[in-house]
C-alpha cells in the first residue's frame, strides 16, 4: 500500500493494487484499473478486531482464553436460523448474496420485523429503495410491524454509523454494500476500495458494540459474489440465496460460517405473503416422481443435520454429432463423464452414440457423491426404457473400478426413505452390513458394484 497522498491503480475485478497503470491485470482482466488516492481511513479500517473494539492487544496463554457457546439471537425464521447454525451471534457479520429478484430483501425484512418484536430496536438501511418501497413490501410479507423497526434510506456510510451509535440497534441491516460509500475516499460507490473500506467500518461497528450486522451484496454475471475477495474474508458468514424466479422454491446455502457448519441448507417457498419455510423438503423434491417414469430415480443425500431425498432425471437420445453432448444441471459434469465411462467399461452399456442429459429435479446443486448410483440407474433406465419405480430409492458412491463405496449416515437415510414410503432401497453392501435397525416393510438390496445394480434393475 502506498503512503498517504500518493495514488495507486486498483483492479476493479480482483482488487489488485499496482504503483503504475497496467493494461492487463494479473487476474486476466483488461483495462480494469482505476486510479485511487490512498487515504488514512483505509489504513485505519485494516486495524485488528481487538483495536476496533477498543481493547489493547497483548499476548496471553491459550489456556487462559475463555471459550464457550456463543449466545444466539433467533431471527424468528426456522430455516434461516438452521443455516446460521442456530441463530445470529452478537457482533457477527453476515453477508448474503443472490440473483436480483430472488427474494433477499423479502427474507431480510421478515427477519428484521421478527427481531424488532423480540429484541428491540432494529435498523434497516437501504441504499437502493426508498422508505415507501420498503413499507409496501413489509405490509405484504409481515403480519404486523413493531414500532422498534426503523428505516433509513441512505448511502453515506458515515451517516449510517452516526445513526447506529445514536439508536444502538440490536440488529443492523445494510442493503446493499455496493451502494454504500465513505466521504473519505474519492472513488465511486461500488468500487473495490469503497466496498473494502465500508465492510471494514461495519466490522468495527459490529465487533465493537456487539451488534449483528446483515450485509446484502450483489452478484456478477457468473453468479459469484461481486466485489473484492477480501470482503468474504472479513465477514463471519457468507450465505447464498438461489432458485428460479419462475419457481416457488428457494434454497439458502452457507459457504462460510465461523459459528456453524457450511453443509446446512434452508428451503423456502415464495408465496404472496412472503417467504415461508419448507419443513418437509424431501416431499417437495419428490412430488413429480412417477411409478412408470423412465429415466427417473430417487436418491438420498445428507445435508448438514438432516437427510434429504430428491429425484435424479436422465435422458438419452441418439446423437448426430461426432462428439455426443454430456449436459448436467445440478450435478457435476466431470462426475457424469466418469459415471458414463464406468457404465461402459464395467456394465457393458455403450453410450458413445448417445447424447446424455442429467438433471437434479427442484434446482438443487449436489456437492457430494451419494447420488452416483441413482444417476447411473437413471441413465440406464432412460437408455433401456426400464422404469426404476416410485417405491425404489438408490444411493452410493461409484468408484473407477465399478465398485460401490459406502456413504456416511446411511442409517438416517434409510429411516428417512422408509418414512416417505419407499419399500426398496439399493445401497452399498458395506452400508447394509452395518445397519442394525431396519424399518419394517423395507427391503434392503446390498450391492457390491454398479454392474449388480444394473442387473437388479433389468431383472426386477
Amino acid at each position: 500500500m502506498a503512503k498517504k497522498g500518493k495514488t495507486v491503480f486498483v483492479c476493479q475485478q480482483c482488487g489488485y493494487e499496482s504503483a503504475k497503470w497496467m493494461g492487463q491485470c494479473v487476474c486476466g482482466a483488461w483495462n480494469s484499473f482505476v486510479e485511487e488516492k490512498v487515504q488514512d481511513p483505509v489504513k485505519d479500517a485494516g486495524r485488528s478486531r481487538e483495536a476496533a473494539a477498543g481493547r489493547t492487544s497483548r499476548p496471553i496463554p491459550l489456556t487462559q482464553v475463555e471459550s464457550g457457546e456463543h449466545k444466539r439471537l433467533s431471527t424468528g425464521i426456522t430455516e434461516l436460523d438452521r443455516v446460521l447454525g442456530g441463530g445470529l451471534v452478537p457482533g457477527s457479520l453476515t453477508l448474503i448474496s443472490g440473483e436480483p429478484g430472488i427474494g433477499k430483501s423479502t427474507l431480510i425484512i421478515q427477519a428484521a420485523a421478527n427481531m424488532a418484536k423480540t429484541r428491540g430496536t432494529v435498523l434497516y438501511v437501504s441504499g437502493e429503495e426508498s422508505e415507501e418501497q420498503i413499507k409496501m413490501r413489509a405490509d405484504r410479507v409481515c403480519a404486523s410491524l413493531p414500532e422498534t423497526l426503523y428505516l433509513l434510506a441512505e448511502t453515506d456510510l458515515d451517516r449510517v454509523l452516526d445513526v447506529s451509535k445514536e439508536l444502538k440497534p440490536a440488529f443492523l441491516i445494510i442493503d446493499s454494500i455496493q451502494t454504500m460509500y465513505t466521504a473519505e475516499l474519492d472513488a465511486a460507490p461500488g468500487t473495490v476500495s469503497q466496498v473494502r473500506a465500508c465492510t471494514n467500518l461495519l466490522m468495527q461497528l459490529g465487533k465493537g458494540r456487539a451488534i449483528p450486522v446483515f450485509i446484502v451484496a450483489h452478484v456478477n454475471k457468473s453468479g459469484d459474489l461481486a466485489g473484492p475477495k477480501i470482503m468474504e474474508h472479513l465477514v463471519d458468514t457468507v450465505l447464498n440465496f438461489t432458485g428460479e424466479r419462475n419457481q416457488e422454491l428457494r434454497i439458502l446455502r452457507s459457504y462460510k460460517n465461523r459459528f456453524g457448519t457450511t453443509s446446512e441448507i434452508g428451503a423456502f417457498q415464495m408465496e404472496e405473503e412472503g417467504l415461508l419455510p419448507v419443513e418437509n423438503l424431501s416431499k417437495s423434491f419428490l412430488e413429480g416422481l412417477e411409478d412408470n417414469g423412465e429415466g427417473a430415480c430417487a436418491t438420498a443425500i445428507y445435508e448438514g443435520t438432516r437427510p434429504l431425498l430428491l429425484e435424479i432425471q436422465a435422458l438419452t437420445a441418439a446423437s448426430n454429432m461426432s462428439f455426443p453432448r454430456r449436459t448436467s444441471l445440478g450435478f457435476d459434469n466431470s462426475r457424469l463423464n466418469m459415471i458414463l465411462a464406468v457404465l461402459e467399461r464395467k456394465a457393458g452399456l455403450s453410450l458413445a452414440s448417445q447424447d446424455v442429459y442429467l438433471n437434479v429435479a427442484g434446482g438443487l446443486r449436489l456437492e457430494g457423491t451419494s447420488a452416483d448410483l441413482a444417476a447411473a440407474l437413471a441413465i440406464y433406465s432412460s437408455y433401456k426404457g426400464i422404469p426404476c419405480g416410485s417405491q425404489t430409492i438408490a444411493f452410493g458412491e461409484i468408484g473407477l473400478t465399478g465398485d460401490l463405496r459406502s456413504v456416511q449416515n446411511a442409517d438416517k437415510l434409510v429411516k428417512e426413505a422408509a418414512r416417505l414410503g419407499f419399500t426398496t432401497i439399493l445401497l452399498p453392501r458395506k452400508n447394509a452390513d452395518r445397519l442394525t435397525d431396519v424399518p419394517a416393510g423395507v427391503r434392503l438390496v446390498p450391492l457390491q458394484s454398479v454392474k449388480e445394480a444394473v442387473l437388479f434393475l433389468r431383472d426386477k
